[in-house]
């Protein structure tokens, strides 16, 4: 895609209250069509809940959480390409696979692997391993019939509920991970519609687009780094440490919103929901006729429920350099007493020796009991690997907001505040936002997307 253009000075100007994914995207977006922009952030780094954090005396280089990235992710993988990002630097794509380590589970073989969607899913499923054939003729007779319905289910129904005639064994090495991996729910309290959706465009949607892509670099230089960098080429301003305190409507024209006492054509909240009540609690909707529409708003994020997500950093003691892992991510059996659902072995990925990331999705308990917990899951389910008596907890990072609660019947707060609410150019967008994704990265980048133009289709009215 060209580069676009400084935008002119009599362009009109928007203000992204918000520098996670969903606010980068808009505001590439928004360059890309003309709009002066400034982006407004409160923290001292872009990338809200997917980025790096700071490199500490150790040296390593961590990030606030273990995220992967999958082939269907098309907007998201564009969108680091139009900001100069190549995809071979900064991911290792690989087919699917979701192995645990005694090797049973399903992945898609080397030889499947770029055969068009949904062939190399039935691949796949076809030579799961620990599987029974029944076990596999009962998933594909699920999917086929999941694709007959256009994967979509009853707004009420659970995940749990959608899986209950298929296989234990199904349930619990694929359902279960997909699910909690995907919405971070676990499939008890997951929407089955929402999980379609991911199962429809990972499994039978675009070529590759069940393919993992692992992370080979910090989670900045995927995206936040590199999109800062283009925006600020092209004009663009960027306000790290910079919380807006005020969004008011202007007085008088040209401009349509003043925020912290700046003009602008139009806002597009990028900030998450608790940030973005604030925000519109400081803004007098025009008409007493709308009151009812923002008061629903209100009411609708308020409703929101996030759950957390824990990264336990382990490090192997010893002189290891190489791969630890027979593959760089492998899925582990969670319970009770076994809160992880993934492992990655940081080693085979960007180079860090000894180094192994646990991912523990919907986390819950004390950080000591998770720590403690998934130490001992991780020694017991990889003994027959390596010497898992020499691992010890490095660190832990506690994402305590990293997704919305993605449970059957949930109502999300609409993008289009503009309209709903009578407030010319007035957007908002996030993956907590109404569309079909779960919160991803993904639905975050089409969020902000959507936003950008949104605003741009109605530029000519906006200082009217």
């Amino acid at each position: 895609m060209a580069s676009a253009a400084p935008a002119a000075a009599t362009a009109p100007r928007l203000a992204v209250i918000g520098a996670g994914w969903a606010g980068l995207a808009c505001a590439v977006a928004a360059v890309q069509q003309g709009w002066q922009v400034v982006v407004f952030e409160a923290a001292r780094e872009a990338g809200g809940r997917a980025r790096a954090l700071p490199v500490g005396a150790d040296g390593l280089r961590l990030d606030n959480g273990q995220h992967i990235l999958i082939g269907a992710y098309t907007a998201t993988l564009e969108l680091m390409r139009t900001v100069g990002v190549t995809e071979a630097a900064v991911l290792r794509r690989q087919p699917l696979s979701l192995r645990r380590p005694n090797g049973n589970g399903l992945a898609t073989p080397a030889w499947a692997a770029s055969w068009p969607a949904p062939l190399d899913a039935l691949a796949a499923i076809a030579t799961a391993r620990g599987w029974s054939i029944s076990d596999r003729m009962a998933l594909m007779t699920a999917a086929v019939g999941w694709q007959w319905r256009q994967f979509k289910a009853p707004l009420e129904q659970s995940v749990a509920d959608l899986s209950q005639a298929l296989p234990a064994k199904v349930r619990d090495e694929l359902i279960a991970p997909l699910c909690v991996s995907a919405l971070n729910t676990p499939m008890q309290q997951a929407s089955a519609a929402v999980f379609l959706v991911v199962l429809r465009d990972a499994l039978f949607g675009v070529r590759g687009g069940s393919q993992l892509l692992l992370p080979t670099a910090d989670l900045s230089d995927l995206l936040p780094r590199p999109a800062l960098a283009w925006l600020q080429a092209r004009g663009a301003q960027v306000r790290l440490g910079h919380r807006v305190q005020a969004l008011q409507r202007a007085a008088a024209a040209p401009a349509a919103w003043q925020v912290d006492d700046e003009a602008f054509d139009a806002v597009a909240l990028a900030c998450p929901p608790k940030e973005a009540v604030r925000l519109l609690r400081t803004t007098a909707v025009p008409n007493p006729a709308y009151q009812d529409a923002l008061d629903r708003w209100v009411q609708q994020c308020e409703a929101l429920r996030f759950q957390a997500i824990a990264t336990v950093y382990l490090q192997l003691d010893g002189t290891s350099r190489g791969p630890l892992l027979p593959q760089p991510m492998l899925a582990l059996p969670d319970g009770a007493d076994s809160p992880a659902q993934f492992v990655f072995d940081r080693a085979a990925l960007d180079g860090q020796a000894g180094l192994l990331a646990c991912v523990v999705s919907a986390a819950e308990g004390e950080l000591l009991q998770i720590q403690e917990q998934v130490l001992a899951q991780i020694r017991r389910e990889l003994r027959f690997l390596l010497d898992a008596s020499a691992l010890r907890v490095l660190r832990t990072v506690v994402e305590k907001r990293a997704t919305f609660a993605c449970s059957p019947g949930l109502v999300r707060p609409s993008g289009q505040l503009g309209v709903e609410l009578g407030l010319a150019g007035l957007v908002a967008c996030g993956d907590w936002l109404a569309g079909p994704y779960p919160a991803t990265l993904e639905g975050a980048v089409r969020s902000g997307q959507w936003a950008a133009q949104s605003l741009s289709r109605r530029a000519p009215t906006l200082r009217a």
